[in-house]
C-alpha cells in the first residue's frame, strides 16, 4: 500500500517500481499529532516530508505576533523539499491539523537519488516551479485584492476540487475552521463571516455551518477576477 501512495505524490510521477522502493528504503515514518509543532522558522533544515494521512500546515509569524498560512498540505503531497537545496533552516513553521502520518526524507539520502535520476531531478524543478507560482498568486491575492474576491476565489477553488473528486460542483465543505480560514486568506474571523453573509445576501452562495451552496457560479467567478462586489 505504501509503495501505491508513494506513487500518487506528484514529486514520484512517472517513476518505476524499482525507484519507488529505492526511495521508500530512505523514508522514516513520523506520526505528529494535532496542533504539534513539526518544525519551526529557522530551525535546521535535515530533509523534507511526504503526507500520507491527515492535514499540515505551513505558515509564518510576523514579528507582531500576526499569522500567514501559506499552504494546507495533505496526502499525497510532500513539503519542505526546498530544504533539500537551501543551506541551513526550514523558511516557515508546520503544524499538524490533524494527527498525521508522514514519511521523512533525509536531505543527504535522496540528494544521492536525484543525483542518479534525471526524472525525479526533473519532478524536483517542476514541484518547486509549481510552489513558487502558487506563492506568487498568493502575494498577489493579498496585496491586490480584497477579502470578497479572495473568498470567492477560494471557494471556486473548493468546487473544482470537488468535481474532480466526483462530488457535487454546487456545494462545498469548508476544510478550514473559519479561524484557519480568515488566517489563510489574510484577515480576521470577524470580516470573514461578514463577507460570507454579504455573499449570501447578494444571492452568490447559502451558507449553513461548514457547508457552502453556489447559487450563482458567474457572480462569484467575476468577483474572484477581482470585480468589486456592487
Amino acid at each position: 500500500m505504501l509503495p501505491d501512495t508513494l506513487k500518487q505524490c506528484p514529486l514520484f510521477a512517472g517513476l518505476d517500481q524499482g525507484d519507488i522502493q529505492k526511495i521508500r528504503s530512505i523514508a522514516l515514518p513520523k506520526t505528529v499529532r494535532r496542533k504539534e509543532i513539526l518544525f519551526t522558522d529557522g530551525e535546521e533544515a535535515k530533509g523534507f516530508y511526504v503526507v500520507l494521512s491527515g492535514r499540515m500546515k505551513i505558515y509564518k509569524v510576523s514579528p507582531d505576533g500576526k499569522e500567514q498560512i501559506l499552504h494546507i498540505v495533505s496526502a499525497p503531497d510532500a513539503f519542505a523539499e526546498a530544504a533539500l537545496f537551501l543551506e541551513g533552516a526550514y523558511p516557515a513553521f508546520a503544524e499538524a491539523l490533524s494527527d498525521c502520518q508522514l514519511l521523512f526524507f533525509p536531505k543527504r539520502g535522496f540528494v544521492q537519488l536525484i543525483e542518479k535520476n534525471p526524472r525525479l531531478s526533473i519532478n524536483m524543478i517542476v514541484t518547486l516551479s509549481q510552489y513558487l507560482r502558487r506563492f506568487a498568486l498568493l502575494v498577489e491575492e493579498l496585496s491586490l485584492k480584497e477579502v470578497s474576491s479572495r473568498i470567492a476565489k477560494y471557494l471556486l477553488d473548493l468546487s473544482k476540487r470537488s468535481s474532480k473528486e466526483g462530488k457535487s460542483a454546487k456545494e462545498v465543505e469548508l476544510d478550514l475552521s473559519k479561524t484557519q480560514l480568515a488566517l489563510r486568506l489574510g484577515t480576521i474571523s470577524e470580516t470573514l463571516s461578514r463577507t460570507l453573509a454579504k455573499l449570501k445576501a447578494k444571492g452568490m452562495i447559502d451558507v449553513r455551518g461548514k457547508k457552502i451552496q453556489i447559487l450563482n457560479r458567474e457572480a462569484l467567478e467575476e468577483l474572484a477576477s477581482g470585480i468589486k462586489m456592487g
